[in-house]
């Protein structure tokens, strides 16, 4: 009796962020299937995107003989959704589409997910109205009908099967993780400081676009209260033009040269920035994840930030965490923190040991873990 051979899996992934700015769900794609990829031989992986030569000599990964990078121009997101994804499906033999957030516009198949937050659905005032309305709707679907299920934090997990009654042992944590070759202690970088005016150990930072949710203004209300003596306080992020209040908070307190605003910091000046700052504020009022805090703490600098959402989960024991509604509280941290060094040595300690859990090898475990399961399920 002949044997015929099993066919190979075919996992197809919907990878046109690689084509458009960096952003957090970019590197959580790459940095997942980089690992994913040598883990799972046996599994052949197809990635749809635009920039395929890009993608190939970024990473070598991705020239593996279980890869197939096949094009998918760029269009608007309902076209993608729509026709591009199931008509590529279809041609190149996918058994498992893995999309992020939202899943193919018409009937496409089996489906893997992932869902790195909603909070769409527990904060909505952070966004607008038709993005709530949206993603609320896109958001519950794309929960209930995929097939194979991943959230970006244990948080996001929790409120998906609170609010939308998702078995929780379907779904698969894959954190998203920190490049410990960028973010490390040391003295590296220290140069690079200097070149933007500041003096390396002696500023407080915090990373984040200006926008509400990031909580700009309790932070500077917190930091006005430290005295004219504090160390400046730096703010990296990009402004949101809707949003004008930090400029007026800025003038209202004062506070005058004590504050920097660097909205043009390259993603290779960021990891010196972070190693030489005395510390790390991050009291956002919610987050999926919290990579700042992460990236952070990896490079060995005492963090405080939020008691809320994901972020105690980030930070673990290595962080002071405040009630980010409280000016009071937030500001009593930043001076004891300053103040302690002892307590700084014993939080940078504690972090440099949790941190270590976001890695990239343990989230592609569980990706992989969770579609050989699929793939021995579909069995007939």
């Amino acid at each position: 009796m002949t044997t015929v051979p099993r066919r190979r899996p075919v996992v197809g992934v919907d990878f046109h962020v690689w084509d458009g700015i960096f952003q957090g769900s970019r590197s959580h794609l790459v940095g997942l299937y980089r690992a994913a990829i040598v883990q799972a031989p046996e599994i052949e992986f197809v990635f749809f995107l635009e920039q395929t030569d890009a993608l190939r000599q970024a990473h070598a990964e991705f020239r593996a003989h279980n890869v197939r990078l096949v094009p998918m121009p760029h269009r608007p997101a309902p076209w993608r959704l729509a026709v591009q994804l199931p008509l590529l499906r279809r041609r190149h033999g996918v058994d498992l589409l893995h999309m992020q957030y939202r899943l193919p516009l018409v009937a496409a198949g089996t489906c893997a997910c992932t869902m790195h937050d909603i909070l769409y659905e527990t904060h909505p005032q952070y966004f607008t109205r038709f993005f709530v309305w949206q993603s609320r709707l896109t958001g519950r679907r794309s929960a209930r009908r995929a097939a194979v299920l991943f959230a970006g934090s244990e948080f996001s997990l929790h409120e998906m099967v609170r609010l939308y009654g998702v078995d929780k042992e379907r779904v698969g944590v894959t954190f998203s993780a920190v490049d410990f070759e960028r973010f490390q202690p040391g003295a590296k970088g220290a140069d690079e400081v200097r070149a933007l005016g500041l003096v390396p150990g002696a500023y407080l930072l915090t990373v984040g676009r200006l926008e509400p949710r990031k909580n700009h203004l309790t932070l500077l209300r917190a930091y006005a209260r430290l005295g004219d003596d504090a160390p400046p306080l730096v703010i990296v992020g990009q402004r949101d033009f809707s949003y004008g209040k930090v400029f007026e908070e800025l003038e209202r307190l004062q506070l005058g040269s004590r504050v920097r605003l660097l909205e043009n910091i390259s993603d290779a000046a960021l990891p010196a920035l972070l190693r030489h700052a005395r510390l790390f504020v991050y009291p956002s009022f919610a987050e999926g994840f919290g990579m700042p805090v992460a990236e952070a703490m990896a490079s060995g600098v005492p963090v405080i930030t939020s008691n809320t959402t994901s972020l105690p989960e980030v930070a673990g024991d290595g962080a002071l965490l405040v009630d980010p509604t409280s000016v009071d509280e937030l500001s009593q941290a930043m001076a004891r923190m300053l103040a302690d060094a002892p307590l700084r040595e014993r939080l940078v300690a504690a972090a440099a040991r949790h941190v270590q859990r976001f890695d990239w090898q343990r989230s592609a475990a569980v990706l992989v873990a969770a579609m050989r399961r699929h793939f021995e399920r579909a069995q007939p």
